[in-house]
């Protein structure tokens, strides 16, 4: 591959792989080939899981990333010199910003029109826009994320505390629920805790409550006040903003689009 002239743009698709299988085999002469025509000036762009190859060749150590929401965690673990943005769209780095990212899914629309404002200009990306019908996802990859992290686990303390949180998430304590559940003294269970699931037990508390909020939104017309309360906020204002923040819309904004969207479906006839 080495003889082939290096081309202006290269462009990694999607490798389909799973969060889980970080170690990418075989790729080993297309790294080289990648960072060779990176020497000689060409742009290299990665849509969605092909980040993780553009990761492999070292390209991205010291500089910023982005991929699918959920390889985020595995190409941060991966590299850990690489400083990984799970909400952004669209990220690019390096000398004269050569190394393009987009994030998953159908962000490479928002991929392809950056690239196509970068050679074309600003006028034929909008006008591209328009023709094909594209949205430019302007919230970032965030509403669109899981913020549960499903993380099996082998510690007997921790699962059982997972499994007593999945039932009880709207209690007044649910921290000290947990741990009751656990057996575990305090400070080991927070430690353990944390190291099984990547997650305070605050926290994931949190991720559950947001996520089945999430559902509320989408599938009802219950005041937010109601949804806080149901979920086990009784301070509706918090439960926006930490909304807000954890999900980069408010709920009334998630609604809209995600409700939209699930009435849009089903009036559509799908199941």
């Amino acid at each position: 591959m080495r003889d082939l002239p290096a081309p202006d743009y290269i462009c990694i698709p999607d490798l389909a792989i799973y969060p889980g299988d970080i170690a990418l085999h075989g790729y080993e002469e297309e790294a080289r080939w990648l960072r060779d025509c990176h020497a000689r000036g060409s742009v290299i762009a990665a849509a969605c899981t092909g980040a993780m190859l553009l990761a492999e060749t070292g390209l991205l150590d010291g500089h910023d990333a982005t991929t699918h929401w959920a390889y985020c965690d595995a190409l941060a673990a991966r590299h850990p010199n690489v400083r990984v943005h799970p909400q952004r769209v669209v990220v690019t780095a390096g000398p004269d910003q050569r190394l393009v990212m987009g994030g998953g899914g159908s962000s490479w629309h928002d991929l392809s029109l950056y690239l196509i404002a970068r050679v074309a200009g600003i006028e034929c990306a909008m006008q591209t826009a328009r023709v094909f019908l594209i949205d430019w996802h302007q919230t970032g990859q965030q509403p669109f994320a899981s913020l549960a992290r499903t993380r099996t686990t082998s510690d007997a303390a921790v699962s059982q505390a997972q499994v007593w949180i999945a039932q009880h998430y709207d209690t007044p304590a649910p921290v000290a629920g947990m741990l009751q559940a656990s057996g575990l003294a305090e400070r080991t269970f927070a430690r353990r805790f944390q190291q099984a699931t990547g997650l305070s037990p605050l926290e994931y508390v949190h991720t559950l409550r947001l996520e089945e909020a999430k559902q509320h939104l989408e599938t009802g017309d219950e005041a937010i006040e109601a949804i806080a309360q149901a979920v086990g906020y009784e301070d509706a204002a918090y439960f926006s903003r930490l909304f807000r923040r954890k999900v980069g819309l408010s709920p009334a904004q998630y609604r809209r689009r995600f409700g939209g969207m699930r009435r849009m479906l089903r009036d559509a006839g799908a199941r």
